[in-house]
């Protein structure tokens, strides 16, 4: 690693976002050999081990980026992951991987580490393919989202520390977020979760399960611990209304484009929330949405998205997303559970780190990232 502006800097992660996806090439080679416009280039992945990219030399902002490359190196459990980190071997850990109790820990250990604690922007939810039966019954569906119990996530996940919330960012990172007044109303939310779980399995047994005849089902989610430690919780939970769910673990490059052939039936999956509506809503909620991987699709609810879009009054731009919250939250679109707060590290001679607070991937350029050993 050279001295001053220029390096070679490790972290460990698991993903990273293009702004730019060219329509020409197949997804089958961009998932092997990805390219864009930003400031780096694709060097190599291997599955389960690294991603390399290198400095793009026909980078449109002069000077930029300052690293000659970054190397991802993909560690599969988090504890492994903080211990190279505490050692020296990565230089910064991947945004927002870093769960609240681990980072008391790993404080402990790195001692001169900088750490920043920000509230999430992306939250944890239930996705389910409602082209399957008995999925395809929407009172099935409510009853699952019924069962949650979110402030448990929180509690377990986040050392109590996270918000409840819907489809956009809660406040007060979230700009657009419903009120928590307005919150407390909506299907699904009433904080007294034992009267949710027996309205739950009362919507069960009217459909045929019971202690005697329990719903089998497989709960899909990609295998890292974003994912897999509130889909273990969601598990439990699903348990107290009678269905049994069993954990289908998917690996990093192969997790999409299954959730896209809509090859699952229900999962725990994640998704960013802002931090404009715009995106958020109709990529994920939009009639025939490329990522609308359940196939929601309500034409008033199209409408409305439009209709925020165009409303130059924010007051008025709220309302009418808050009625497109209500009749998500009503439609059992996809039940969202719990959005976290979450800490990011690096040692102190990585120079110009800026970690966002609304906007998943507006961080992760690196563009401006320096190496100063």
């Amino acid at each position: 690693m050279r001295n001053g502006l220029h390096g070679f800097c490790r972290t460990y992660g698991d993903r990273h976002g293009s702004a730019v996806y060219p329509c020409h090439v197949a997804p089958d080679v961009m998932r092997k050999h990805p390219i864009g416009t930003g400031p780096f280039k694709f060097v190599e992945y291997k599955p389960n081990q690294h991603i390399k990219v290198s400095r793009n030399p026909d980078y449109w902002k002069p000077g930029r980026p300052y690293l000659d490359g970054i190397e991802y190196t993909i560690i599969r459990n988090a504890g492994t992951g903080l211990l190279a980190f505490a050692s020296g071997s990565v230089d910064m850990v991947f945004p927002l991987q870093i769960s609240l109790p681990q980072l008391k820990d790993l404080q402990k250990q790195a001692t001169s580490a900088i750490c920043e604690t920000t509230p999430g922007m992306v939250n944890r939810h239930v996705i389910v393919n409602r082209s399957v039966p008995p999925f395809d019954n929407q009172e099935l569906r409510r009853a699952m989202a019924l069962a949650i119990d979110r402030q448990a996530f929180i509690d377990i996940l986040g050392d109590g520390k996270g918000e409840i919330g819907t489809v956009l960012q809660p406040g007060p990172a979230g700009l657009w977020g419903i009120s928590p007044d307005q919150l407390k109303d909506l299907p699904g939310y009433d904080p007294d979760v034992q009267k949710n779980r027996q309205q739950a399995r009362a919507i069960m047994e009217k459909l045929g399960y019971g202690s005697a005849n329990r719903l089998k089902v497989k709960l899909t989610t990609r295998d890292l611990q974003l994912y897999r430690d509130p889909a273990v919780i969601l598990l439990d939970q699903l348990k107290q209304i009678y269905i049994d769910a069993e954990l289908e673990l998917v690996e990093l490059a192969a997790y999409f484009p299954k959730m896209r052939r809509k090859e699952f039936v229900i999962g725990l999956n994640l998704q960013t929330s802002g931090p404009d509506p715009d995106p958020t809503l109709d990529l994920f909620y939009g009639c025939g949405s490329t990522l609308n991987w359940d196939s929601y699709c309500n034409a008033d609810v199209d409408r409305l998205i439009v209709e925020q879009s165009t409303e130059a009054d924010g007051n008025r731009r709220k309302q009418i997303l808050w009625q497109i919250e209500r009749k998500l939250s009503e439609e059992v679109a996809r039940p969202i559970i719990f959005y976290n707060h979450s800490a990011t590290c690096w040692h102190p001679h990585v120079k110009g780190v800026t970690i966002m607070t609304n906007s998943f991937f507006s961080g992760y350029r690196y563009e401006d990232l320096w190496i100063d050993k």
